[in-house]
C-alpha cells in the first residue's frame, strides 16, 4: 500500500441476501433490506471520492464476506479493500487502524455504510479537526458513533466496549477523558438500522434527486472579467444546469461579476483556490449535476450544447467528450490552428481543456479527478481516460478568446504549447514546465 497523510477505513460488508441489514428484513424483506444496504454503501463510497478530490486521502474498504474481486466489481476497482481481521468489533477497528498507522498514516478516520446524513463536508471538517486533536467523534442518534478519528490506534478505547447498545459513546468518550486524550464532536447523526430509520434515507436521497441538476458546470478564473459576461450570458439559456465558478485569486472584477450576476438562475462562487486543477477538483466537489462540464473563463458554449453533451454521454462506449475549438479572431493563422487543434482531436482523441471537457462525475471521481498538477493537467486526465474508453469530440463548436495568440503571436505560441507537451512526455517535471511557459510569456 502506497502511504498517504490521510487515510479513509470505510467498514463494509459484501452484498447477500440476508445477510446485510437484518434488522430490516422482519418489516421490509430480505431483498428489500439489502437493496437499501447497497444504496447506503454506493452513497458512502460516493462522499468518500468527493472528498478525494480536495483532499490527499487514500480511501480503503474493510470487508467480510464475499472476495476482493467480488467487492471491486460491486464498489469500483479505484480504492483498496482490505478483509477484516479480528474477532469482535474492536479487535477489527484496533487492526485496521494500527495498520494504517504503520503505513505511515498521520491520522485514520473510520466509518461504517449506514449513516446517510454523513457527506463529503463532514469527512472534510473530521480530517481538518484531526490535525490537533486526538481524537474526532461523530455520534449517531443511537448512542452510538458513526466515526472515530485517531491520530495513534488507541486500543483501550475499544476493549470491553459494549457494542451495539446506546453505551458506546458515552463509554468511549469517557475512556479518552481517563486518557488525557483533546477532541472534537462531530453533530450527532442518525443511523440506518430500524424499518422506522429508513425515512432517514428517503430524506437524504429525495434531497439529492430533486434538487441535483443534470450538468455541473465548473469554470476556474483568474482575471476573466472581459469574458465572463459573456461566457454566463450564453449560459442562461440552458435549463437544468447549476454553474460553479471557482476564482484563483483575481485583481480584476471577476468575483464582482460573478457575485452580481443575474443571468444564470443557480451560481456558486468560490474562492480561496489557486491552480487550474486544484480550482476545478474543488469545483467538482461541491457539485451535485450526474455531468461535470469544465469551462474555461473565457470560453463560450454552443447553443444546445446540453442536449449535446447528454447525447454523447449516452453512448457506451465514450468515457468522455468536448467541442470541436473555434478562436475568435480574423486571419488565416487562426484558422490553421483552429484546423491542427480539431484534427489532433479527432484523429488522436486528445481534445485539451479550452475545448471544453465533459464526463460524468462518477466516472470523475473513480479517476481521482485531475492530478494536481501546476500545467497539463487536462493532458494528463486526457491519456488516462483514453485508457477506459473513446473521447468524442462533438461536431459543435466553442468559440475561446484569441488573446494568446494575438498577444504572443501564433508562431509562439503554437511553439511554446508543442514544447510543454513534449517536455511532459519526455518526463519534465510539470512544476519546471509552469516556470518556462511563465518566463516565456513575461519575455513577450
Amino acid at each position: 500500500m502506497i502511504a498517504t497523510p490521510e487515510r479513509l477505513i470505510i467498514f463494509a460488508r459484501y452484498l447477500e441476501i440476508g445477510k446485510v441489514k437484518t434488522r430490516l428484513i422482519p418489516d421490509l424483506g430480505a431483498e428489500a433490506a439489502t437493496d437499501i444496504y447497497r444504496q447506503l454503501a454506493e452513497f458512502t463510497l460516493k462522499q468518500a471520492r468527493t472528498l478525494r478530490l480536495i483532499r490527499n486521502i487514500d480511501i480503503e474498504v474493510w470487508f467480510t464476506g464475499g472476495t476482493k474481486a467480488e467487492m471491486q466489481a460491486w464498489l469500483g476497482d479505484d480504492v483498496n479493500y482490505q478483509m477484516q481481521v479480528g474477532e469482535t468489533l474492536g479487535d477489527r477497528l484496533i487492526y485496521a487502524i494500527q495498520t494504517a498507522i504503520d503505513h505511515g498514516s498521520k491520522g485514520a478516520i473510520v466509518i461504517g455504510t449506514d449513516c446517510p446524513e454523513l457527506d463529503a463536508t463532514i469527512l472534510n471538517q473530521g480530517f481538518t479537526q484531526l490535525q490537533d486533536r486526538d481524537l474526532v467523534l461523530g455520534a449517531a442518534t443511537d448512542g452510538g458513533y458513526y466515526l472515530i478519528g485517531l491520530r495513534q490506534c488507541v486500543p483501550q478505547l475499544f476493549i470491553n466496549i459494549p457494542w451495539s447498545t446506546s453505551a458506546v459513546f458515552a463509554q468511549t468518550i469517557d475512556i479518552a477523558k481517563t486518557l488525557g486524550m483533546s477532541q472534537f464532536l462531530l453533530p450527532t447523526l442518525s443511523d440506518v438500522d430500524t424499518a422506522q430509520d429508513v425515512r432517514v434515507w428517503q430524506q437524504v436521497k429525495t434531497k439529492y434527486e430533486v434538487s441535483k441538476p443534470r450538468i455541473s458546470i465548473i469554470i476556474p478564473t483568474l482575471n476573466e472579467a472581459e469574458n465572463l459576461p459573456l461566457v454566463l450570458e450564453t449560459l442562461s439559456y440552458a435549463k437544468d444546469i447549476e454553474v460553479i465558478i471557482v476564482d484563483g485569486g483575481s485583481s480584476d472584477q471577476t468575483v464582482a461579476i460573478a457575485q452580481t450576476q443575474t443571468k444564470v438562475s443557480e451560481l456558486k462562487l468560490i474562492t480561496g483556490a489557486s491552480g487550474r486543477a486544484k480550482q476545478m477538483n474543488l469545483g467538482a466537489s461541491e457539485a451535485r449535476g450526474e455531468i461535470l462540464l469544465f469551462l474555461h473563463g473565457d470560453t463560450v458554449l454552443p447553443p444546445n450544447f446540453d442536449l449535446e453533451i447528454c447525447s454523447i454521454l449516452a453512448k457506451p462506449a465514450t468515457v468522455a467528450g468536448a467541442f470541436k475549438l473555434k478562436i475568435a479572431g480574423k486571419g488565416w493563422g487562426l484558422r490553421l490552428v483552429e484546423w491542427g487543434v480539431n484534427r489532433r482531436s479527432q484523429l488522436w482523441q486528445m481534445p485539451y481543456g479550452d475545448q471544453a471537457i465533459f464526463i460524468n462525475t462518477a466516472r470523475f471521481q473513480k479517476l481521482g479527478g485531475f492530478a494536481n498538477l501546476a500545467i497539463m493537467e487536462d493532458f494528463e486526465i486526457m491519456l488516462r481516460l483514453k485508457k477506459q474508453g473513446r473521447i468524442t469530440i462533438s461536431p459543435l463548436t466553442v468559440t475561446t478568446s484569441g488573446r494568446r495568440w494575438q498577444k504572443l503571436g501564433i508562431f509562439s505560441t503554437t511553439l511554446i504549447n508543442q514544447i510543454m507537451i513534449l517536455g511532459y512526455l519526455w518526463g519534465v517535471k510539470p512544476a519546471k514546465l509552469a516556470q518556462w511557459y511563465r518566463q516565456w510569456q513575461s519575455k513577450n
